[in-house]
C-alpha cells in the first residue's frame, strides 16, 4: 500500500502527539521492538542553545563532501517535516517518510507506547539511517540534552556544546549553569566532547565520563564558508574541531568542498533579489547576534523588521535589542497556538508599528533590507505571502 505523506502529517500534528514530553523511557521502548536501530550507528552529537544547528549543517556537508555516507537530522524545518531527515543533503523521500511514520505509529498503538512528535520523528531517523546503513550520523538534539531523545545514544564519536543561553528555563532552569548540566548530559563515557565555554558542569560531566575536553578558541577564518553571519566564526570552530579531532586524516580539499557547499536555510539568510534577509532568531542571544551581523554586513542599510514570536520567549527583550526608533516595524500573529498577538508585541514596543500582510506589499529598494526574524515557526508563512 502507497503510504500518504499528508495522513503522516496528520499523526505527527495530532494533539496526542505535539507537545513536549522530555525523557528517555518511550523512545527507548520503541527503538527496542526495532531492533535499536541507534545502536548501529556512529553519531556526532551536537547540543546547545545557539549555533547548534549550524554546527550540524557545516560537519555534515565537510563530511559528504570527504566521500562518507553522512546522515544529518536537525530541527525544526522551515516548509518540509522531511527537511529535518537528509543523507548527504538530500531529504528523507516522502513516501518512505510516510512508509516509517505508520509503521512505527502502530508499532507504538500496539505496544501502548505514547511517543510525542519528536520521538516519532527520532524513531523514523535512527530506523532511516540504519536501514541506509549511512557511515556517520550528525544528530542535533531537539530541547536540552539529558532527557533529549536523541540521548538514547550509549556513545558517540563525539560530543559537541555549542554556546549556552538563556531559553526553554521552564524545562531546562533558570540560570546558564543548570542549562549547562542538561546540555552536559550528550557526554559519554570515553568520548571526546568540544565546547568553547567553560562551564563547570561541561567539566564535572566529562571527568565524570573520563572523556577528553577540548576548550576551542573561536578563531577561524569564515572567507570560505558559505553560511554568513558574525556569529558563525564560532560556530565553524566547534565544527572543524570536532571534524579534526574524529578524522584526523580528512584532507584539506574536502573541508574547503564542504564549506563552500553547505546550506542552512533561515539562518541570515540573504535574497539579494528582494533585499530580503531571513534569520531565524528566536531568543535574546539570537536577536543579538543578528544585530552584531547586521551591523557587520549592512552597516548603511535602512532596516524594515517582519517579527513575530512565540509566548514563551522573552520577546520584550528581543524587540529592546533588535529595534531603534528609526526602523520600519511590523509584526506577525502567525498560526502557532503559542503566536504572540500583534497587540501584544505593539504593546511592548517603544516604537511605532504596523501590522504585517505580506512581502508583496514592500516596495523593494537597494537602500532599505527587510529582515524576517522572530521564529522558525512563522518563516514559511511569511516567505509563501510574498
Amino acid at each position: 500500500m502507497k503510504m500518504n505523506y499528508d495522513e503522516a502529517l496528520k499523526i505527527l500534528t495530532s494533539q496526542g502527539k505535539f507537545y513536549i514530553n522530555l525523557g528517555l523511557e518511550r523512545i527507548e521502548k520503541i527503538l527496542s521492538f526495532l531492533g535499536n536501530p541507534q545502536d548501529k550507528l556512529k553519531c556526532i552529537h551536537v547540543a546547545g542553545t545557539n549555533g547548534k544547528g549550524s554546527v550540524c549543517a557545516i560537519i555534515a556537508s565537510v563530511l559528504s563532501a570527504s566521500g562518507r555516507k553522512t546522515g544529518l537530522y536537525t530541527s525544526p524545518h522551515i516548509f518540509d517535516y522531511t527537511e529535518r531527515i537528509k543523507i548527504n543533503g538530500v531529504d528523507i523521500p516522502k513516501e518512505k517518510f510516510a512508509e516509517y511514520v505508520f509503521e512505527i505509529n502502530d508499532l507504538a498503538q500496539r505496544n501502548n507506547v505514547h511517543l510525542t512528535e519528536f520521538e516519532l520523528l527520532t524513531a523514523v531517523m535512527f530506523k532511516y539511517f540504519a536501514d541506509e546503513n549511512v557511515d556517520v550520523v550528525v544528530l542535533e538534539t531537539g530541547l536540552g540534552g539529558r532527557f533529549d531523545a536523541t540521548n538514547v545514544i550509549k556513545s558517540n564519536l563525539c560530543a559537541v556544546i555549542t554556546h549556552i543561553d538563556l531559553d526553554h528555563t521552564d524545562r531546562l532552569g533558570s540560570t546558564k549553569d543548570k542549562i549547562a548540566y542538561e546540555k552536559a548530559g550528550i557526554i559519554k563515557p570515553g568520548c571526546p566532547v568540544v565546547t568553547c565555554e567553560g562551564y563547570e558542569a561541561i567539566k564535572d560531566k566529562a571527568d565524570e565520563c573520563n572523556s577528553l575536553l577540548l576548550m576551542v578558541a573561536p578563531f577561524e577564518d569564515t572567507s570560505e564558508l558559505a553560511l554568513k553571519g558574525s556569529f558563525q566564526q564560532e560556530n565553524l570552530s566547534l565544527a572543524l574541531a570536532a571534524i579534526r579531532l574524529v578524522f584526523p586524516a580528512i584532507a584539506q580539499e574536502d573541508i574547503l568542498k564542504g564549506l563552500h557547499e553547505v546550506r542552512h536555510p533561515c539562518r541570515f539568510e540573504f535574497r539579494s533579489d528582494k533585499m530580503l534577509l531571513i534569520d531565524g532568531a528566536h531568543n535574546p542571544n539570537g536577536a543579538l547576534a543578528l544585530r552584531d551581523s547586521l551591523e557587520q554586513y549592512f552597516p548603511d542599510k535602512k532596516r524594515r523588521f517582519v517579527f513575530g514570536c512565540l509566548k514563551t520567549k522573552d520577546y520584550t527583550k528581543m524587540m529592546e535589542i533588535l529595534f531603534t526608533k528609526n526602523d520600519e516595524i511590523y509584526f506577525y500573529h502567525f498560526i502557532n497556538a503559542n503566536s504572540v498577538t500583534v497587540e501584544e508585541l505593539q504593546s511592548k514596543c517603544p516604537y511605532p508599528s504596523k501590522e504585517f500582510v505580506s512581502l508583496d506589499r514592500f516596495e523593494v529598494r537597494d537602500d532599505t533590507i527587510t529582515i524576517v526574524c522572530g521564529s522558525f515557526y512563522m518563516l514559511h508563512e511569511i516567505l509563501l505571502s510574498g
